[in-house]
């Protein structure tokens, strides 16, 4: 151990230098504070409720979010670069893959967006389950959106079966949605959601799905989805999603003011737009009524259904 650290000096290479000098310790835990924050806002959560779900408190979560996180994080990130190895590596309680996914993922780290759109469209063409995508169509988009209002109608005017992903969420759970989060946090949420659309996927086809806004946030759960849904991204402004969400009596922004909470569904729909936009089609609802958004998305699935349009009138 001496002799090499008297060579890693000789060579001018100090623990501190083991980092990388382009991100100073500061540099990195800023950095980790947004990623903590944008990871937050794409889970659609509140610091109170990450708080309560972590169990820990508020105080130090806004001190992590605003780059003063524990200095003991640099210290492993110093240990990790020391072995040559991700963070993510040494903290993962996963097993160690195997020697063909890391030569994957290095090959794909090395793409560019453009390659790792083409490179994911040739595996799950290759090893992707797509069958039965015909007939079933999920809504997705934050919540406020519209998805239920019109993904019932679009249902009624297809003869096919509505489901809303959170009255599923319940049935597997046998407990109310808030009581899920109030009882267990997000994460037994996201096992109950997951749950929940494999058994939807094994349901009788000719189905219109609407899910929950923060599906997307869960890769496993949101590729299945893709995989088996042909999806559609109802999307509205911030202004008109925190109108929707206002006079449904969301409680999940109750207490808190109006510039904050849209501020928060600002920093959502942003996190979050990348991952909508991986839906097969896009439904703008942008100032439009109920009716005129029903007739768009009745369009956009005459091709996928093979249906002609009707003419249908939403109350």
């Amino acid at each position: 151990m001496h002799i090499m650290a008297r060579s890693l000096k000789a060579r001018g290479v100090t623990a501190e230098s083991g980092a990388d000098p382009a991100c100073s310790a500061s540099d990195y835990l800023a950095t980790l504070g947004r990623k903590v924050r944008d990871a937050r806002a794409r889970h659609g959560m509140t610091r109170r409720m990450l708080a309560h779900d972590s169990g820990i408190s508020e105080r130090y979560l806004a001190q992590l979010e605003s780059g003063l996180g524990n200095f003991s994080i640099v210290l492993l990130r110093r240990l990790a670069n020391a072995i040559d190895v991700p963070v993510a590596e040494l903290v993962s309680d996963e097993p160690p893959h195997p020697v063909a996914y890391s030569l994957l993922v290095e090959r794909l780290r090395s793409l560019k967006p453009a390659e790792l759109s083409e490179a994911s469209a040739i595996l799950t063409q290759r090893f992707g389950d797509r069958s039965g995508r015909v007939e079933r169509i999920a809504l997705i988009g934050l919540r406020g959106a519209g998805k239920s209002t019109l993904g019932a109608a679009l249902a009624k005017h297809l003869g096919w079966r509505f489901v809303e992903m959170s009255r599923e969420i319940e049935s597997e759970a046998g407990i109310r949605v808030a009581e899920i989060f109030d009882l267990w946090g997000q994460a037994a949420y996201r096992r109950y959601e997951r749950r929940a659309l494999e058994r939807i996927i094994r349901m009788p086809p000719k189905i219109v799905l609407a899910t929950g806004g923060g599906l997307v946030s869960e890769p496993a759960t949101f590729g299945r989805l893709l995989d088996s849904f042909f999806t559609i991204w109802i999307e509205a402004s911030p202004e008109e999603h925190w109108d929707r969400v206002i006079r449904q009596g969301d409680q999940r922004v109750a207490g808190s003011g109006d510039t904050e909470a849209l501020a928060d569904m600002r920093r959502i729909l942003a996190q979050r737009d990348p991952l909508y936009g991986k839906a097969d089609a896009r439904l703008q609802t942008r100032g439009k009524s109920a009716r005129q958004s029903l007739t768009e998305l009745t369009n956009l699935t005459r091709a996928q259904v093979g249906q002609p349009l009707a003419r249908q009138r939403i109350p």
